[in-house]
């Protein structure tokens, strides 16, 4: 069994999605929420929030492995660098437990969890649910796509 964690990196709304591989290639949901900070705060503290909030769930779960969404191209500069120093704070907190971390595009979660690249964010979710056996697509969206970037992790590693 292998406890993965997956991370949908933001600023203001961090999604975090816990899954356990079993032996028969069963998935099973074991956490997944979103870490937010408020947007008034200024940027230093926010970071400081979303490194603080990481380590007390990577403390609570000890998970083996952990997976990021990579930053893709986004037309808006100023969200983009404020995805990448959330990306570079938990990246940091992840190293700093000395834990291998994978990144993966939106697009190679897609493919893994959907079976196409191109899946509309609907039909990831909705896999979600059925490869977690869970009563309902998961939320908020942010954590759903974290659930789905820890599915992806597993299947990749298993071959």
């Amino acid at each position: 069994m292998t406890l993965a964690l997956g991370i949908d990196p933001g600023t203001a709304t961090t999604g975090y999605g816990l899954v356990r591989s079993h032996p028969d290639g069963s998935l099973e949901a074991v956490s997944f929420g979103v870490i937010t900070t408020p947007k008034e705060m200024p940027a230093p503290e926010r970071l400081d929030l979303l490194y603080q909030a990481l380590n007390k769930i990577l403390d609570q779960y000890s998970p083996e492995t952990c997976a990021v969404e990579k930053l893709f191209f986004q037309k808006n500069v100023s969200t983009a660098i404020a995805v990448g120093q959330a990306r570079g704070v938990l990246l940091l907190a992840l190293a700093q437990k000395g834990l291998d971390v994978a990144e993966y595009t939106p697009n190679e979660v897609k493919q893994a969890v959907a079976g196409y690249g191109s899946a509309e964010k609907r039909q990831v979710q909705e896999m979600v649910r059925i490869l977690l056996v869970l009563p309902e697509i998961p939320r908020p969206d942010d954590a759903a796509d974290a659930l789905a970037i820890a599915i992806c992790h597993l299947n990749t590693h298993r071959y």
